[in-house]
C-alpha cells in the first residue's frame, strides 16, 4: 500500500508542475513577442482561466485520489458511525477545501473584474478630465464604483471564511 501512495504522490506532483508551466504559458508568450495586439491579450486571459479552473478540477481529484489510496482502518466494534470516523480522520473537511476554494474564487474574480473595469473607467475619465477639470469629481466616482466590486469579492470572501 505505501508503494501505492507514493505513486500517487508522484502523479500529483508532475500534474501540479504541469499545471504551473500551463498558468505560464501567457507569460511565455508575451515574452516570445507572439503576444502583442489587444486581441491576444483576451486570449492570454481566457488561457489564464483555464488554467485556474484546471487547477481547481485537479485539486479535487487529487483529494478524491488521496481518500481512495488509503486504507481504511477496520471498525473496532459494530457500532461505529460514520460520524466517528469522519473526526477521527482529519480536521480537514471536504466542506472546508470546498469553502477555501470558494472565497478564492470570490476574491480573484472579482479583482479581475475590477480590473478590466477600472482600466476603462480610469482612462475614459483621465480623457474626460483633460477636457474639463471640472468633471474630476464625477469622475473618481466611476473609478472608485469600479474599485469597490474588488471589496465586494473580499467582503463575500472573509464572510466564507468566517463559517469555519
Amino acid at each position: 500500500m505505501n508503494q501505492q501512495k507514493g505513486m500517487v504522490k508522484i502523479m500529483e506532483l508532475i500534474i501540479f508542475t504541469l499545471l504551473f508551466f500551463a498558468a505560464l504559458t501567457p507569460l511565455a508568450l508575451c515574452a516570445l513577442g507572439i503576444i502583442r495586439k489587444p486581441s491576444s491579450r483576451k486570449a492570454a486571459l481566457a488561457v489564464n482561466i483555464v488554467s485556474c479552473f484546471l487547477v481547481c478540477i485537479v485539486a479535487f481529484s487529487s483529494g478524491a485520489i488521496r481518500v481512495s489510496a488509503a486504507e481504511a482502518p477496520a471498525p473496532e466494534s459494530a457500532e461505529t458511525t460514520v460520524e466517528d470516523a469522519a473526526e477521527s480522520d482529519s480536521p480537514y473537511t471536504t466542506g472546508f477545501g470546498i469553502g477555501l476554494m470558494g472565497a478564492a474564487l470570490a476574491t480573484g474574480l472579482s479583482c479581475v473584474g475590477a480590473g478590466i473595469a477600472v482600466a476603462s473607467s480610469a482612462s475614459a475619465a483621465i480623457g474626460a478630465i483633460s477636457e474639463n477639470p471640472k468633471t474630476f469629481g464625477k469622475a473618481l466616482i466611476f473609478v472608485a464604483l469600479a474599485e469597490g466590486v474588488a471589496l465586494y469579492g473580499m467582503l463575500i470572501s472573509i464572510q466564507i471564511l468566517a463559517k469555519f
